[in-house]
Order: C-alpha cells, then structure tokens, then sequence
C-alpha cells in the first residue's frame, strides 16, 4: 500500500493501519533525532513523540508534499525545539551545580573487553567534539547536514523538508562542513594544550 493509500484509511477510522506508517518510517525518523540529540534513549523518546504528533495532525496533512517530506519536517522541528529547550534545562543545571544545587551526576560509560580502555576513552572525546562542534551550527546548516550525513536524503528532498532550493542545500551542506572542519580543529588545538 501506498503511504497516499493508508493514510486515507486512517483518515476513515483505521486506526491500526497508523502502525505501517510508524513501522515504514520509525528508522528513518530516529536517525533523524539520533543526529540532533546524540542519545539514543532520547532520541528514542523524541521520534515516539514525532509520531504520536504526526497522528495527531493527520487529518490536516493536505499532500501537498510525500509524507516522509512531512514527517522529517516534525523530526526536524521536533529536535530543534528539544535543543534549544534542552540547552536552557543546561544552563540551569549548571548554574545549580555551581552554587549549591543537587550534586553533578558522573557520566560512564561500558567498557567493551575486546577494546583497549585508552582508544575507547579517545573515541569518547571525539564523538563529544563532533557532538559539540555539530552542536554549534547554525539550525539551517545543522538541519542540512544531519539529513544528508545522518539520513543519506539526496538534495531534493532535503530542500522539500527545508522547503528550499536544491542549490541553497548545497551551499548549506558545504558551509556547514566547512565549519565543522574548523570547529574541530579548534577544539583539537584547545585540548592539546
């Protein structure tokens, strides 16, 4: 069945066949967040969340775009708006650990026994660099790069979920990974010291 075709049986009291969508998209979807957040439990959460709104809005999705346009465009939202909540939760924690607040929580991590405990340290920090450097992008650069290198979108249909041209795409793709170089390089430079 089509999406075009499943969603017309939603729309008509099939709730069940919400479940293909779901099971169609779910991959698609967490990877999407999964490149925003950089945490799988929280990843996981945010594209239930996607979903659930998705189900909630299906009756006013028109078809002007595919659904998977639509739907990347909540991920996308959704994730964006996570961060920048989340980067606000941060700060407070921050500012709460600093005077006096509840005690910082430790961060670990398991150990693989087959993999040497000073290389997993290693690719520790540089997935935190990436993490940060990723981070710091403008949300259009960001948007841009997460689907094409997290998702493999091909241009087209990242400019439809950006609702842009294919060439501003790739002008977004190479600025963003122009700054990431750089951003990286910096933070290598900073920890050497």
């Amino acid at each position: 069945m089509t999406d075009s075709e499943i969603i017309r049986q939603i729309v008509k009291g099939d709730r069940d066949m919400y479940r293909k969508l779901v099971e169609r998209y779910q991959p698609m979807i967490f990877r999407t967040c999964m490149g925003f957040l950089h945490n799988k439990d929280d990843a996981d959460d945010l594209a239930q969340d996607v979903f659930i709104q998705a189900y909630q809005t299906l009756a006013v999705f028109k078809g002007d775009a595919t659904f998977s346009t639509w739907i990347y465009r909540i991920a996308v939202n959704a994730s964006l708006n996570r961060i920048r909540k989340s980067s606000k939760n941060q700060f407070l924690q921050r500012f709460e650990t600093v005077f006096g607040g509840e005690k910082s929580k430790e961060f670990s991590f398991p150990i693989p026994d087959s993999e040497n405990p000073e290389n997993i340290l290693i690719l520790h920090e540089h997935r935190e660099w990436v993490q940060k450097a990723l981070n710091s992008l403008p949300e259009n650069q960001r948007t841009a790069i997460v689907l094409s290198k997290y998702d493999y979108l091909p241009q087209k249909e990242i400019a439809e979920i950006m609702n842009t041209t294919e060439g501003a795409v790739e002008a977004l793709i190479q600025r963003a990974k122009a700054n990431l170089r750089e951003k990286l390089s910096a933070l290598r430079k900073k920890n050497k010291k």
